[in-house]
C-alpha cells in the first residue's frame, strides 16, 4: 500500500529528539501554560514574521477567538468560501456571525473579483482561506478591506510557510493556524495558534483562551477553554526547525508529480507570485471516482478535499444557498482528487502513483 499519509515515518526520522522533548516535560510536571508554550509562541511568531503568537487548542478555535477578538457577533457578516473545511464556517457561526460565500477560481482560491459584490452594511470581516497550501491574492483583498473598513482574518491552517510575493503567511496582520497531526507542521494531537503584530490583540487572545481570565478567578471577557498544552508545544518546538526542509520536499514531490501527470489530468496551478507548500497535491478529472477506485485496487490511497461544498451541506441550508450558486466550487468538488503527498514519500512511490494514473487513462 502507498499511503495517503504516514505520520509514523516522520516520527521515526526524529524519534530521539521527540522522545527527549516529551520526557523533559513529563519530568518537569507542568503541562498547561508553561515555558514550552511560551518558547513555541516566540519561535513560531518569529518564523511567521510576526511579533506575537498565542497558542490555542486547535485551528477552529484560533479562527473563532480571532473573530471574537475583532468584536464580531450576531448580525455581522463574514465573507469566505464554500470550498473549505467545515471548521472555517463553524468558527464564524460560533461567534454568532453569518458566513457569506464567494465562489473560487481555477486555483481553488477565493475569486477576489466577486468580493465587493457581496459587501453590505453588515459585512465586518473577510476570511481568505489559503487552501491546499497556496496563498490568496492578498494585495487585492487587503485593499478591499481597507476601503470598506473590514477585518482580515487569514485561515492559514493548510499553509504553514507558504509565501506570497516573498512574504510568509499571514500577509495581513492576523493569521490562524492548525497543528492537526497531518498538517505541514503537525502536533501529536490537536493544536492551533494565532499570530499578529498587534500586542494588545494577542493579549486579548490569551485572556479569551483561558476562560476570559488574565488573573485566575477574575473574568474580564466571556472566553473559552482553548490552551495549547506543554507536550504539544514541545513537540512543535522540536519539529519547527524542520518545517522549511519538509516544505521543500513537498515542492519536490509536486514537481515530480507535475512531470508525470501533465497532459493526463489537471495538475495544480501555482501562481508565479506564490510559493505553494502543497499541504495537499490536488488533481482534477471528470473520471475522479473511477480513478480513485482504480488506484485503491492498485493499493494506492487517495483523498477528496472536499467532496461536498459547504453551501450544499444539510447543516447549512439555513444560509439560503442552493445548487448552482457557486458553479466552480460545485464542479471542482466532483473532480478533485488528493494524491499522496508528505515529506517522507519516496520517489519510487510517486513514480508508481504517476504510472498507475497514466495506465488508467490508457486503458
Amino acid at each position: 500500500m502507498i499511503p495517503f499519509g504516514d505520520l509514523k515515518r516522520q516520527y521515526l526520522s526524529i524519534k530521539e529528539e521527540i522522545n527527549n522533548a516529551i520526557k523533559e516535560v513529563l519530568e518537569k510536571g507542568w503541562y498547561v501554560l508553561g515555558q514550552e508554550l511560551e518558547n513555541f509562541e516566540n519561535k513560531f511568531a518569529e518564523y511567521c514574521g510576526k511579533k506575537f503568537c498565542c497558542g490555542v487548542g486547535n485551528g477552529t478555535q484560533a479562527l473563532e477567538l480571532a473573530l471574537k477578538g475583532s468584536d464580531l457577533g450576531p448580525g455581522d457578516e463574514v465573507i469566505t468560501v464554500p470550498n473549505t473545511s467545515p471548521f472555517t464556517v463553524i468558527a464564524i457561526l460560533n461567534c454568532g456571525a453569518k458566513p457569506v460565500f464567494i465562489d473560487c477560481k481555477e486555483d481553488y482560491l477565493i475569486d477576489v473579483d466577486k468580493i465587493e459584490s457581496v459587501i453590505t452594511k453588515k459585512t465586518k470581516a473577510i476570511v481568505p482561506v489559503h487552501l491546499y497550501g497556496q496563498v490568496c491574492e492578498m494585495d487585492i483583498i487587503l485593499d478591499i478591506a481597507k476601503r470598506h473598513n473590514l477585518y482580515i482574518i487569514e485561515d492559514c491552517c493548510q499553509a504553514h510557510g507558504a509565501r506570497y510575493k516573498g512574504k510568509i503567511v499571514p500577509i495581513g496582520d492576523i493569521g490562524c493556524f492548525s497543528f492537526y497531526p497531518s498538517k505541514n507542521l503537525g502536533a501529536f494531537g490537536d493544536g492551533g495558534a494565532i499570530v499578529s503584530n498587534n500586542e494588545k490583540f494577542i493579549e486579548k487572545m490569551r485572556i479569551l483562551r483561558n476562560g476570559g481570565q488574565k488573573i485566575r478567578d477574575k473574568v474580564q471577557f466571556i472566553g473559552i477553554n482553548s490552551r495549547l498544552d506543554e507536550i504539544q508545544a514541545t513537540i512543535l518546538n522540536a519539529k519547527l526547525k524542520y518545517l522549511e526542509k519538509w516544505n521543500r520536499r513537498r515542492r519536490e514531490i509536486a514537481r515530480l508529480y507535475n512531470s508525470l501527470l501533465k497532459g493526463v489530468v489537471r495538475i495544480p496551478e501555482e501562481e508565479h507570485e506564490n510559493r505553494h507548500v502543497y499541504h495537499l497535491y490536488v488533481i482534477r478529472t471528470e473520471k475522479r471516482d473511477l480513478l480513485m477506485n482504480y488506484l485503491r485496487d492498485k493499493n494506492i490511497d487517495t483523498g477528496i478535499h472536499y467532496p461536498i461544498a459547504l453551501h450544499l451541506q444539510e447543516a447549512y441550508r439555513f444560509l439560503g444557498y442552493k445548487k448552482g450558486d457557486f458553479p466552480n466550487t460545485e464542479k471542482y468538488s466532483r473532480e478533485i482528487l488528493s494524491l499522496p503527498c508528505f515529506p517522507e514519500l519516496k520517489d519510487e512511490e510517486i513514480e508508481e502513483v504517476g504510472k498507475k494514473i497514466r495506465e488508467f487513462f490508457e486503458d
